[in-house]
C-alpha cells in the first residue's frame, strides 16, 4: 500500500479533499503578510528626554551619561547608544534576540526610576520609553502643505488632529511628525543692554517663568465647605511678554522689550522640510510588524478625504513617498510568474504524453500545491 492508493480508491472524498484544500489556500492567500524585507523582531527600546535650551554637550553629561550607567547595568543589552541635540536626548537599547521586548521595556524603566536621582531637576517631563524596531522602515511620508498657513500652525493641526486619527488604522505602529515644531514664544535676549541695567540672564529667565506659572493661590476653609483660589497666569500674546518688568531701579521698570526681542515662532528652529519648493510638515507612517503592508496603506490612502475635511481649508496633504509601490509590483510579477509556470507544466505535459487528461491533471494540481502551500504558509504564521 503506497500513499496514493487510498486517494485512488476514494476518488469522491479526494476530490473533496482538494477543493477543501484550494478554499483554504485560497483565503489563506489574502491574510498573508506583505513586506519589502522579512520580519526581524529585534528586542530594542528608545528613551526619549527633552530639556529645552540645554546645549548637546550638556545633554550628554546630565542626561544621557546618568540614564547610560543605569541602563548598562541590565542583563541581556548587546548595544546601547545615545544620540544628544540641543535640548533632547534619545538613548536606543537592544537587548539578545531571546529576550522579551516587554520584559525589557519593565527593566528599562526601572532604570530610569532608580536614575531619577542623577537627572535633573528641571526636566519639562519624565523620560519617555518606546519599543523601537530598527528595521521598521516608512510605509508612506505624507507631506502637509499650504500657500496661507505658517508651518507652525500646520504642525499643530498635525499634531492634534492627523496623528492621533492615523495611529487608529489598523496596522499603523507609529506617526512621526517632522518639518516643524509647536508654536512657541521666542525671546532673543540683548546682552549689551542686560549688562547696562544690571540684569542677568537668570533673572530673565526667572521672569518669564514666574510670569507663566499655572497653580492655586490658595484656599479658603470653612464649616462644611472648601474652595480653591486660581487663576491662569499664562501669557498669551506678545504685547503681554513684552510689558513684563523684568526690574525695577529707583521706580523705572526695565521692561523686557527694553533688553530682549520679542518673537512668534516655533520651539526647534532647526527642524524644516520642504515638499515642492514650499515649506512642509511631515508625517512618516511605519507599519506593525505582522501588518499587511499593502492593506495598511491602503487604509490609509482611503482616510485621506476625510483628513482634508478636518483640518484647515488651507492645508493640502500629498504623498511624498510611498514604499508599497515596489512592494506591488513585486507581488504582481510574482502572481504572473507562477502564471506562466503554471501554463507551461501543462504544455510541457501535452508536449510529451500528448493526453489531454494528463494535461488537464497537471493544470489543477499546480495550482492546489500553491494554495496548499498559501494555507500552511498561514497556519505557520
Amino acid at each position: 500500500m503506497n500513499f496514493s492508493e487510498p486517494f485512488i480508491r476514494r476518488p469522491i472524498g479526494t476530490m473533496l479533499l482538494s477543493i477543501g484544500l484550494a478554499l483554504i489556500g485560497g483565503v489563506a492567500y489574502f491574510f498573508l503578510p506583505v513586506a519589502s524585507l522579512p520580519t526581524v523582531d529585534l528586542p530594542t527600546i528608545g528613551v526619549m528626554v527633552q530639556r529645552p535650551g540645554a546645549e548637546p554637550s550638556v545633554m550628554a553629561a546630565t542626561v544621557a551619561a546618568p540614564l547610560e550607567r543605569r541602563i548598562g547595568e541590565i542583563a541581556g543589552v548587546t548595544e546601547l547608544s545615545s544620540t544628544s541635540t540641543l535640548g533632547a536626548t534619545s538613548n536606543f537599547v537592544q537587548f539578545e534576540l531571546s529576550r522579551n521586548v516587554d520584559s525589557a521595556a519593565r527593566d528599562v524603566q526601572a532604570a530610569i526610576n532608580a536614575a531619577r536621582a542623577d537627572l535633573p531637576g528641571d526636566l519639562p517631563n519624565s523620560p519617555t520609553v518606546r519599543k523601537f524596531n530598527p528595521a521598521a522602515a516608512p510605509i508612506i511620508i505624507l507631506a502637509l502643505t499650504s500657500d496661507t498657513i505658517p508651518t507652525s500652525a500646520i504642525y499643530d493641526a498635525a499634531d492634534t488632529i492627523v496623528v492621533q486619527r492615523l495611529s487608529q488604522v489598523q496596522g499603523v505602529a507609529q506617526v512621526i511628525v517632522g518639518g516643524a515644531d509647536q508654536p512657541a514664544v521666542r525671546i532673543s535676549a540683548d546682552q549689551n543692554r542686560l549688562a547696562a541695567m544690571g540684569v542677568s540672564l537668570d533673572a530673565l529667565r526667572k521672569t518669564v517663568v514666574n510670569a507663566n506659572t499655572l497653580g492655586p493661590l490658595g484656599q479658603l476653609d470653612g464649616a462644611t465647605h472648601a474652595l480653591s483660589l486660581g487663576t491662569n497666569d499664562q501669557l498669551n500674546s506678545l504685547d503681554e511678554y513684552r510689558k513684563l518688568v523684568v526690574k525695577t531701579v529707583k521706580g523705572d521698570s526695565v521692561l523686557l522689550s527694553s533688553v530682549a526681542r520679542v518673537e512668534n515662532g516655533v520651539r526647534n528652529t532647526l527642524s524644516a522640510a520642504w515638499y515642492n519648493g514650499k515649506p512642509a510638515v511631515l508625517l512618516i507612517i511605519t507599519k506593525q510588524g505582522d501588518a499587511n503592508a499593502l492593506a495598511t496603506v491602503d487604509r490609509i490612502r482611503t482616510l485621506l478625504p476625510q483628513l482634508k475635511r478636518w483640518i484647515p481649508a488651507g492645508i493640502n496633504i500629498s504623498i511624498l513617498s510611498d514604499r508599497t509601490t515596489t512592494i506591488r509590483a513585486s507581488v504582481q510579477h510574482m502572481q504572473e510568474t507562477l502564471a506562466i509556470s503554471i501554463v507551461l507544466v501543462m504544455l510541457v505535459v501535452f508536449v510529451f504524453l500528448r493526453r489531454i487528461t494528463a494535461t488537464i491533471a497537471a493544470g489543477i494540481t499546480v495550482p492546489l500545491a500553491l494554495l496548499g502551500t498559501c494555507a500552511m504558509m498561514w497556519v505557520a504564521n
